[in-house]
C-alpha cells in the first residue's frame, strides 16, 4: 500500500468521524414537580431508543434546577425520555423526541396510596354472544382530580369485580395523554374481585378488561362496584334482550344500532342486577370482520386499528356527552378488535389472568403499546409486513390523538402505503 493511498484512507476516516460528530445533537430538558410547582431534582432520567426495542441508551439525574441533557448520536431516529419520580414513570406530554427537536419537558407528581378527589366517571360493559360463549369488554374511566395534584401509586391502585366464572383475556390501561399498555390483574381473596397495580395520574386514566364466559342463550349478572360510579352502562346488539331486576335503576339510551342501558350515580350498595338473552355481535365488530375478509381477498392489509380510536365525542346530550363516542365507537385498543379477537378464538379452559406481553413500545409503567403481537414471522417479508402494520397503527393513532399534522400524516401515510405495496408484491411473487 502506497503512502498516498494510506493518506487517502486516513483522510476519509477523519471525514467520516467529523461527519458523525457533527450529526450528533444535544437534547436538553427540565422536570417539574407539578405537585409542588418546583423543579424535581435528583430524579432518574433515561433516554430510550424507540427503534431498538425500548433499549436504554443513557441515564442521568436531574440537577437542582430539574434540568438534564443527553447527547443523541442518531438524531434522525425518534427517542423517548422517561423520568422516574417516587417509583412512577413519567413521559413528555409531547411524546417522543423527533428529528430536529432539541428540548423537552416533563411534569411529575408526588405519590400517595389513596387520595381524595379520585372517582370512577363511567363503567361501560359491552356484551356480545355466539351460541356458546359470551364476550365482554369493560371500559372504566377513572378521574383523578386531587388537589394538589398527586398520583395514586401502590400495589392496589384500582379494584374491580367480574362475574365469578369470567375468564380474563386481556387487561389494558391508558394514562392521561398516553397510550395503552397491557397490565396484569391480580385476583383478590374475594371471588370475582381483582386489583391493578397501575399508577393513576392526575387527569383521566382508562382501564379496559376483556373477558369471556360460557353462555347458553341467557345469563344473569349481579355487577358490583368498589366505589361511587357516575354512569354504569350496558351495551349489546339489538338482537339481544336486557331486563333489569330493578327496573327503575336503568334507563334506555336512544340509539339505532345498539341497545344501551344507563344507570346513574351508583355505589357499592346499588342493585345493578340484570338478565340478558339472545345472541349477536356489535356492528363495529361485524364491519371490522367484513373489512378484514375483503382485504384478505383483495390481497391488501386489513385495517387493524382500534374502532373509532380516541376521537372527539359526537353531539349528544349530557350527562354522557363526553362518553358517548367511546360508548358507541368502542373507544380504546380492544373495544373494536378485542371482542372480535375473542369470538374468533376457541375458549381456553383454565385461562385466568391476562398475559402481560408488551407491544413493541410497551411497559407496564405506561409506555405506549399495542395489543398482543402475533407469532413471530418466519421470513423477512413477513417481518417487514408486521413492521409496516405496526407503523400504520401508530400513525393512525397519532392522527386521532392530534399528535401529527394533516400534512405530515399524509406524507408518512403515502410513504408507508407505497412500501407496503412493494412488500406485498414481493411476498406474492416469492410464494
Amino acid at each position: 500500500m502506497t503512502s498516498t493511498y494510506r493518506k487517502l484512507i486516513l483522510i476519509l476516516m477523519a471525514v467520516l468521524l467529523i461527519g458523525s460528530a457533527a450529526a450528533a445533537v444535544t437534547v436538553t430538558g427540565k422536570v417539574t414537580n407539578a405537585t409542588t410547582g418546583k423543579p424535581a431534582s435528583g430524579d432518574t432520567v433515561e433516554l430510550l431508543a424507540l427503534q431498538q426495542g425500548m433499549s436504554v441508551l443513557s441515564s442521568t439525574k436531574t440537577d437542582a434546577a430539574g434540568s438534564f441533557s443527553f447527547n443523541i448520536d442518531e438524531p434522525n431516529s425518534p427517542h423517548l425520555v422517561r423520568v422516574n419520580h417516587a417509583g412512577v414513570s413519567y413521559f413528555p406530554a409531547g411524546g417522543p423526541i423527533r428529528p430536529g427537536q432539541t428540548t423537552t419537558s416533563i411534569d411529575v407528581y408526588d405519590s400517595a396510596g389513596k387520595l381524595e378527589g379520585v372517582s370512577t366517571n363511567v363503567n361501560v360493559v359491552r356484551l356480545q354472544a355466539d351460541g356458546s360463549t359470551l364476550q365482554a369488554v369493560e371500559l372504566i374511566a377513572v378521574r383523578n382530580a386531587s388537589n394538589p395534584p398527586r398520583t395514586v401509586a401502590g400495589e392496589k391502585t384500582y379494584e374491580f369485580y367480574l362475574p365469578e366464572n369470567a375468564q380474563i383475556d386481556q387487561v389494558m390501561a391508558e394514562a392521561p395523554g398516553g397510550m395503552a399498555v397491557t397490565v396484569p390483574a391480580t385476583p383478590a381473596a374475594e371471588r370475582g374481585k381483582y386489583s391493578l397495580k397501575y399508577a393513576i395520574k392526575p387527569g383521566e386514566t382508562r382501564f379496559e378488561v376483556a373477558y369471556h364466559l360460557p353462555y347458553a342463550g341467557k345469563a344473569s349478572f349481579t355487577p358490583k362496584v368498589t366505589g361511587d360510579v357516575q354512569h354504569f352502562v350496558v351495551m349489546m346488539p339489538k338482537s339481544m334482550t336486557f331486563e333489569a331486576v330493578n327496573g327503575a335503576k336503568f334507563a334506555p339510551m336512544d340509539d339505532k344500532t345498539v341497545s344501551i342501558q344507563v344507570a346513574t350515580n351508583v355505589n357499592a350498595s346499588s342493585n345493578l342486577a340484570f338478565r340478558i338473552s339472545g345472541t349477536g355481535m356489535l356492528q363495529e365488530e361485524q364491519a371490522a370482520q367484513a373489512q378484514s375478509d375483503s382485504g384478505a381477498q383483495a390481497g391488501t392489509m386489513p385495517d387493524n386499528r382500534p374502532g373509532g380510536g380516541l376521537g372527539p365525542p359526537t353531539d349528544a346530550p349530557d350527562p354522557l356527552h363526553s362518553y358517548r363516542w367511546p360508548i358507541l365507537a368502542g373507544l380504546g385498543i380492544i373495544l373494536a378488535c378485542g371482542a372480535m379477537f375473542v369470538i374468533s378464538r376457541p375458549a381456553q379452559q383454565g385461562t385466568t389472568i391476562a398475559s402481560t406481553q408488551a407491544r413493541p413500545v410497551a411497559t407496564a409503567a405506561g409506555t405506549p403499546a399495542r395489543p398482543a403481537a402475533p407469532p413471530a414471522p418466519t421470513d423477512r417479508s413477513a417481518m417487514l409486513l408486521e413492521g409496516l402494520k405496526e407503523e400504520l397503527f401508530q400513525l393512525e393513532l397519532d392522527k386521532q390523538q392530534g399528535r401529527i399534522s394533516e400534512s405530515d400524516y399524509q406524507l408518512a401515510k403515502s410513504a408507508l402505503d407505497q412500501t407496503l405495496k412493494r412488500a406485498l408484491a414481493r411476498k406474492s411473487s416469492s410464494s
